[in-house]
């Protein structure tokens, strides 16, 4: 009897030990999906897709990527908010994903509360440009003029509430100029008038200034980071000339809310990993972008700050969405 008893204690053994690989299986044992919420071949699309590629390279498992573009992201992120918190659907959100909530009169879902930020992966300054023969050749110079004209001069943007937008607001709010904020659909048309003298300066991303910039149609007079851009060491940060002056276009990986800490943890390290690949550096630091690779905790605060910061500057300003 007692063989009997030893046997069915090592199948049990044998069960339990089975049940739980089972349950342990490693994460993805099938494709993850990851949102993109603006259209293919924007800086937001490539960044998702290189790193698609390197963890899936890593997990031998696909990664899709869905554009789902429209209302500055709120439509992909409405979708991962209703998603299962199983890890197997992700979105990378640029820096408006914190401030949305200002600009629209009411989200289908709480940006703080409904989503898993699992880590900030990837930044750039935004650019302040002139023509070629603008008389301006400092931020000095522009911010004096400003002050001696007010209301004389304007910037262009990529659109309202755009990251573009708001480097502009910021620096009217801190060096207390008057300077109108003229819209676009996109940078590229703002770069077009600032070339075509409509408008005497524009703010711009990094992967859309530097070819102007390089072949010389442009002249960046000051970039919106803390420090310079190391893809532009000569051009200096915007606050060097009015302090306390920082903002920047960042990327995040955000999963649905409630997800697991531990998952979100392996998802973390796992994208940073992807971006610690020296192919992947390159193509990024291409696009004018600064890889940075979090925790998950990290960006979490991240979100708040600017979800903090940004708030009273576009009530103030009267900014919504388009």
């Amino acid at each position: 009897m007692g063989r009997w008893l030893r046997i069915a204690a090592v199948a049990m053994a044998m069960l339990a030990t089975g049940g739980m690989a089972s349950a342990q299986a490693p994460f993805p044992t099938r494709p993850v999906h990851i949102y993109v919420p603006y259209p293919a071949g924007g800086a937001v699309d490539i960044l998702a897709r290189t790193l698609g590629d390197a963890v899936s390279r890593q997990w031998g498992q696909s990664v899709v990527i869905e554009n789902r573009p429209g209302a500055g992201g709120v439509i992909a992120s409405q979708a991962l908010a209703a998603a299962a918190p199983d890890g197997y659907t992700l979105i990378v959100v640029a820096s408006g994903h914190a401030t949305n909530p200002f600009l629209y009169g009411k989200l289908p879902y709480d940006t703080l509360k409904d989503f898993t930020p699992i880590s900030l992966l990837a930044s750039s300054p935004n650019i302040l440009l002139v023509r070629k023969d603008s008389p301006f050749k400092s931020l000095g110079d522009v911010i004096a003029e400003a002050k001696a004209r007010p209301g004389s001069l304007s910037f262009g943007h990529a659109g309202n509430g755009t990251s573009t937008h708001l480097a502009g607001e910021l620096l009217k709010s801190l060096a207390k100029v008057d300077i109108a904020a003229i819209p676009y659909k996109g940078g590229a048309p703002a770069i077009n008038d600032l070339l075509g003298g409509q408008i005497p300066l524009s703010f711009n991303n990094g992967p859309e200034s530097v070819g102007q910039i390089a072949a010389g149609t442009v002249r960046a007079l000051a970039v919106t980071s803390a420090k310079r851009a190391p893809f532009l060491p000569d051009v200096p940060s915007i606050g060097e000339t009015v302090p306390g002056y920082d903002t920047e276009v960042w990327w995040g990986l955000l999963g649905p809310g409630g997800m697991p800490h531990e998952l979100a943890e392996k998802l973390a390290h796992d994208f940073v990993a992807a971006l610690n690949n020296d192919d992947v550096k390159q193509r990024l630091a291409k696009l004018g972008a600064l890889t940075l690779g979090t925790s998950p905790q990290a960006f979490d605060t991240k979100i708040h700050a600017d979800y903090d910061k940004w708030g009273p500057i576009i009530k103030a300003a009267g900014i919504k969405a388009e």
